[in-house]
């Protein structure tokens, strides 16, 4: 291929890919399936290899994350970046339009209402067809340039339709829909990691890597609400203006908006988004309503901090009262402590709630929380339960405040400060709490899954000091575990079988099964898949294992402290002549050979609800006869497999038009 030829197709392979992730991302309407997409993209790769000199940061392949930054650039906002004035009451609502009918001298105002989305506020520029720069708001008039972290997110288009504006500014919300947020939190906690109190500061959070790799390996998506600065070509006489421009340049707008010129119409819409915010895909704390003419927003004008054309109206979040009556200290499988509230019993959000996290010494400090205090707590996201506040006044003098301990409250060992982290560990690997949670995981279903081995099991093994380290396990016999209390003759059979069984499972499996700090099953699945075996791996330099998708700088130094670390060696070894699978990857298990018949090719499954066997179960047979299997209900969907108590991801497949099957139905598809 000439180099002019290779220039015209990589230009027309970066314009079908944004095409189609538009019609998948904001159109909920797929054109083409994954496996066509994939090959688009694979392609663009090649070619991009072949000829670097065509290589455009605006290309589809840029949106992993490139190196990291050494700091955030400051920049300066074309139009001031203002935040918006707050009521909390309807009364104050009809206060707010009723001063408008007055200041305009007009009996009727069309305005809209839409979702005030709890995300991080960004500006966003295209010049020229292209995605120019992404900035905080930061103080309103500069902000943090964070273009790197925003290109990593996919339903952000990187260039515009030929046939759309191309200068101007959209001003709107990075969030984490809730699903991909769950999903994030389970895997922190299981790689040892400290959860995200929620959504929103997981997102602050996340704009904030100076390494975009994180950015692009968390689930981020943008909604746009408003305009700033706008080019030659475009003209905006309303909001609803503003909505369509956003359709021409396949930007994502909000899902519920609302448009009346009467205060009736106005209550009633805030009331009915109250009602239908529980069943959006991102945390929502408010209403938006705002003056529908972009004329008379420039009349009306603005204070000093937020446009008089403008109110939030904010939702009161379930709360509930009630006391600490202590504050113990968790220790995770990596050593991190972690403080948790044991409270009195109360009811919040549908659930009794008696324990929340208080994430770590820092959150606690801060909010000064000590046992004996009255708290107000509330269901953050209304999944976590969380403090909100601490009824100081109600103090009675015999609170005891929380200091952090400096030693393991199980091992006694001395703890250590990560630099790193916002954590406090112990260090000491035979720490009994430490290896009760390391067992746990690596016994778990999406680890090794020995059948046998739960959480009672493990606490009887700990406590006998019959295992002491993962390895322990294979040195197990019928002798050693006929001792136990409540350990019959069926139980030590089942158990022994399982973990022979877990000998057959494949490399990553044992890797991601290790607890190493920072590695997770997706990191795992990469590296066994780069390197092909486990002593490729430990024989990897840090630039080689940083070059591997999905693990970066942090992942790889923590895997080589692991390898080099004495105990980690020699734990490996151990693993080793137990007949752990240190053999390529590929070879591991026959679970990961590949399909065994062809009968749900290009299809994507979404597994969700309570079934006859484990959610695994049903994922590796979808994997076996060719299916794709998916974490979140989207339009690229094929097949909801829905047991009892389907919830939310039920509802977004009917909305979506997916096909929900019950697992008597599922079985009869394979049968086909």
């Amino acid at each position: 291929m000439t180099p002019t030829a290779a220039q015209q197709r990589i230009e027309d392979l970066s314009r079908q890919i944004e095409h189609h992730n538009r019609r998948y991302y904001l159109d909920a309407e797929p054109e083409i399936s994954d496996r066509t997409y994939d090959e688009f993209h694979q392609e663009l790769i090649d070619l991009e290899q072949a000829f670097p000199q065509f290589l455009s940061p605006h290309s589809p392949t840029q949106r992993v994350g490139g190196a990291p930054l050494d700091g955030f650039e400051t920049v300066t906002h074309l139009q001031r970046m203002m935040s918006l004035d707050n009521t909390y009451s309807e009364e104050e609502i009809s206060t707010f339009y009723n001063r408008l009918l007055k200041n305009l001298e007009v009996k009727k105002l069309p305005v809209i209402i839409e979702p005030k989305i709890d995300g991080v506020a960004v500006s966003v520029i295209y010049r020229d067809g292209m995605l120019e720069r992404a900035a905080t708001r930061g103080d309103g008039r500069s902000g943090d340039d964070i273009t790197q972290n925003i290109r990593t997110i996919e339903s952000l288009p990187l260039r515009l339709p030929k046939d759309a504006p191309q200068s101007f500014e959209v001003r709107g919300e990075v969030y984490m829909p809730r699903e991909g947020f769950d999903a994030m939190n389970e895997q922190r906690l299981k790689d040892g990691e400290q959860s995200f109190a929620n959504p929103r500061n997981a997102t602050a959070g996340t704009l904030k890597q100076l390494d975009p790799r994180v950015a692009a390996h968390r689930p981020l998506d943008l909604i746009f609400h408003g305009a700033g600065w706008l080019g030659d070509d475009v003209d905006l006489p309303s909001q609803n203006a503003f909505y369509e421009l956003l359709d021409q340049a396949g930007l994502r707008k909000g899902e519920l908006i609302w448009k009346t010129d009467n205060l009736d119409g106005l209550l009633g819409a805030i009331r009915e988004l109250d009602q239908k915010r529980h069943d959006l895909d991102y945390e929502t704390d408010g209403a938006v309503v705002k003056v529908d003419d972009r004329a008379l927003q420039e009349q009306l004008g603005a204070t000093s901090k937020a446009p008089r054309w403008a109110i939030a109206f904010k939702y009161q979040a379930e709360q509930a009262e009630t006391r600490v009556l202590s504050i113990e200290i968790q220790v995770g499988r990596t050593g991190a402590l972690t403080p948790v509230a044991n409270l009195e019993p109360v009811h919040v959000s549908g659930t009794t709630v008696s324990r929340a996290t208080l994430h770590n010494e820092e959150e606690v400090k801060r909010k000064d929380v000590r046992e004996g205090d009255v708290v107000i707590i509330e269901k953050a996201g209304e999944i976590i339960p969380a403090v909100v506040e601490v009824k100081y006044d109600q103090r009675k003098g015999n609170e005891k405040p929380f200091e952090m301990p400096t030693s393991c409250p199980t091992c006694d060992t001395a703890v250590e400060r990560d630099p790193v982290q916002v954590a406090v560990r112990c260090p000491n690997p035979k720490c009994p709490d430490k290896v009760k949670r390391r067992l746990r995981h690596y016994a778990a279903r999406g680890a090794m899954d020995i059948q046998g081995l739960g959480s009672a099991s493990v606490e009887q093994l700990v406590e006998a000091k019959l295992a002491t380290q993962i390895s322990d396990l294979y040195q197990l016999d019928a002798s050693k575990l006929g001792g136990l209390e409540r350990m019959g003759s069926k139980s030590i059979e089942n158990l022994l079988v399982g973990i022979e069984a877990s000998k057959k499972q494949p490399a990553w499996r044992m890797l991601f099964g290790l607890g190493v700090l920072h590695v997770g099953s997706t990191s795992s699945q990469s590296l066994l898949d780069h390197f092909g075996s486990m002593d490729a791996i430990m024989k990897a330099s840090l630039e080689e294992l940083e070059a591997v998708n999905d693990v970066g700088t942090v992942v790889a130094k923590s895997l080589q402290d692991y390898f080099q670390a004495p105990d980690g060696s020699e734990e490996l070894e151990r693993l080793r002549a137990a007949g752990l699978p240190f053999a390529p990857n590929a070879t591991a298990a026959q679970a990961d050979a590949g399909p065994t018949s062809d009968a749900l090719a290009e299809t994507t499954w979404v597994i969700t609800g309570t079934l006859s066997q484990p959610r695994d179960h049903f994922a590796q047979l979808i994997k076996q006869h060719g299916g794709k299997v998916t974490g979140s209900v989207s339009a690229k969907t094929s097949f909801l497999l829905a047991g009892e108590k389907a919830g939310s991801k039920m509802a977004k497949a009917e909305k979506l038009g997916v096909s929900v099957l019950n697992e008597e139905d599922f079985l009869a598809k394979l049968a086909e």
